[in-house]
């Protein structure tokens, strides 16, 4: 499944408990473009303790890290601080980079917005830069924007096409919406930073409307050694399998994934992406997810020992500079190499 992710921009789709891919760059399909189930098998770790000492990472170049072990930013307290500093630059520097217009509407297609009336919740989103493509197709009034960080709100209350959407601050992972409330939940950009993704996933299912759709946009898990390094200290790279076991147990049907990146990566995702898929998923019951999970992971009312939250924070934000690098990387050589030739 890893190798598969080198190349392309191919759909999947889960059929009878399994992984189909489409298209020829894909381990999944023939040279006629037929395609085949992929088994998947999920490697999972054991949680950490949380203690009041720093718990280093095991970041290896050859093994991925567990999705049960929280990278450095991977944490509410340490992502609110991080985005204190990174709502600054975030339309102008970040996004460029990593999350073009094309990449948005692209990435949203595959969340159905058919209608100016639907009712949307776009959930951890920021500044508002995704929000802008969903108000393209839904009334303003009819979209609520939900994030932790009122730094990244501010910008989007600035963006005259949002005026009309509600703006609120809020936990992906304990949405203050009633349950059947939504026509759609989008989240881009956010599943990288919740300590328990399947917790998240799971309330987009609870405040949907039965027959709603699920979108969520996220980062992809690198297979260079390099990349995978910095990828797990920095925050949550989840593996296209991972998307999909969230959104399956949650309870969410017809799960599919679109591949998304830049243009100028050529379909290149060994070096992963922050933008790297669009997951969708239809809830198909009224009421809350039948899964059943025990205590957050994270309290964000315990304090925290300053000096870990500092290390955490430091070596987090270190190794998040490297991905503002790649895409430039990335850019110069799309530059460089000849169109037709891989990089």
């Amino acid at each position: 499944m890893t190798s598969s992710m080198l190349y392309g921009a191919e759909n999947l789709a889960i059929i009878r408990g399994r992984v189909a891919a489409n298209g020829l760059g894909f381990n999944g399909s023939d040279l006629n473009g037929r395609k085949f189930p992929l088994k998947v098998n999920l490697a999972c770790g054991n949680s950490i303790s949380r203690g009041k000492t720093l718990v280093v990472p095991k970041c290896s170049v050859s093994l991925p890290r567990p999705a049960s072990q929280p990278r450095f930013i991977q944490h509410k307290k340490e992502a609110f601080w991080f985005y204190r500093f990174l709502s600054i630059v975030y339309d102008h520097v970040i996004n460029p980079g990593h999350w073009t217009e094309d990449m948005r509407d692209e990435a949203l297609e595959p969340a159905d917005l058919y209608s100016r009336n639907m009712i949307v919740v776009d959930v951890g989103g920021g500044t508002g830069f995704t929000t802008l493509g969903i108000v393209k197709s839904v009334d303003a009034k009819n979209v609520t924007i939900l994030d932790q960080s009122p730094h990244q709100l501010a910008k989007a209350k600035q963006k005259e096409p949002l005026k009309e959407c509600k703006i609120i601050e809020g936990d992906a992972e304990d949405l203050p919406f009633k349950t059947d409330y939504a026509d759609r939940y989008i989240s881009a950009g956010s599943i990288e930073y919740w300590p328990d993704p399947q917790r998240g996933i799971k309330e987009a299912y609870r405040v949907l409307k039965i027959g709603g759709k699920a979108c969520v946009i996220g980062p992809v898990y690198p297979t260079y050694w390099l990349s995978r390094f910095f990828a797990d200290v920095w925050m949550l790279f989840p593996k296209e399998e991972e998307y999909i076991e969230w959104f399956t147990k949650a309870g969410f049907k017809d799960v599919k994934i679109k591949r998304i990146g830049p243009k100028w990566y050529r379909g290149v995702r060994r070096h992963g992406l922050i933008m790297g898929c669009s997951v969708t998923g239809v809830k198909p019951a009224s009421g809350d997810s039948p899964l059943q999970l025990g205590p957050k992971e994270e309290d964000v009312s315990k304090p925290v020992n300053p000096f870990v939250f500092l290390a955490r924070f430091l070596l987090g934000a270190l190794a998040g500079v490297y991905y503002v690098l790649v895409p430039v990387y990335m850019w110069l050589k799309d530059q460089i190499v000849p169109k037709g030739q891989p990089i």
